[in-house]
């Protein structure tokens, strides 16, 4: 991807740890998930930031899956600037033109998937799979949320994150996912809280950071971009989103 993508996002209320939903809730569909209003292409397909969404989507299929590259990591600097509202939205624009896609929520910290599209209740996820060897890579993945998108949520917040993806499992989980399915997208948290999005690339292979307009700071754009490269993933754009 060259150059840099404009997303125009809307601020609906923050994001707080009791799991609050973001935006407003169109209601639970026949499957049980429900989404959020700020799932704009499923909310407003025709507004600006769905097209935003499109023009992003354009540039990972031609640059990025079109060459053969089957994952990426939606980083951020610090919180708040639109990682999460840009992995989801992405995911289920991918899935919309057939790309069989994995959404995954990678911040087993402060949890975000799930408040843009939300789960039924007690559904096993990322943190369930790395931590204990009885339970499948496929029990955590919740397929067909909508047509071709499948999602491996969180499981729940956990304080040894680090030690989780850090682990043995890990690795073997996102390499059966990249084969598995067309492309595998994973949320992160912000790298200024932790250093699990830098291990999550690593894994992965490939990054895409995102920035907010007024808000992000140039110096620690380019920290990250380093940090992500120092530790061997590639890097491949910016998402610059506007309030």
């Amino acid at each position: 991807m060259s150059g840099v993508a404009q997303m125009k996002r809307e601020e609906i209320g923050g994001l707080v740890d009791d799991g609050a939903i973001k935006g407003a809730i169109l209601g639970a569909g026949e499957n049980g998930y429900a989404f959020s209003s700020e799932v704009v292409m499923v909310s407003e397909p025709r507004g600006a930031r769905a097209e935003s969404v499109r023009a992003l989507r354009t540039h990972i299929m031609a640059q990025h899956l079109g060459d053969g590259r089957r994952g990426l990591a939606i980083c951020a600097a610090s919180a708040g600037v639109g990682a999460s509202f840009t992995a989801v939205n992405l995911a289920v624009a991918l899935a919309q033109i057939g790309v069989k896609t994995l959404l995954i929520d990678g911040d087993l910290r402060h949890p975000a998937v799930e408040t843009f599209i939300v789960p039924p209740p007690g559904l096993t996820g990322l943190r369930q799979c790395l931590a204990s060897d009885a339970i499948e890579i496929g029990d955590g993945v919740q397929v067909d949320v909508l047509e071709n998108l499948s999602i491996m949520y969180s499981g729940g917040a956990t304080n040894d994150a680090q030690e989780l993806l850090s682990g043995e499992r890990f690795g073997p989980l996102i390499e059966r996912c990249l084969r598995d399915f067309d492309f595998t997208i994973v949320d992160t948290p912000p790298a200024n809280s932790s250093a699990d999005a830098r291990r999550i690339s690593n894994v992965v292979g490939y990054s895409v950071i995102v920035a907010r307009r007024h808000e992000s700071f140039v110096v620690d754009i380019a920290a990250l971009a380093a940090q992500l490269t120092g530790d061997r993933a590639r890097v491949v754009g910016t998402v610059m989103s506007e309030a």
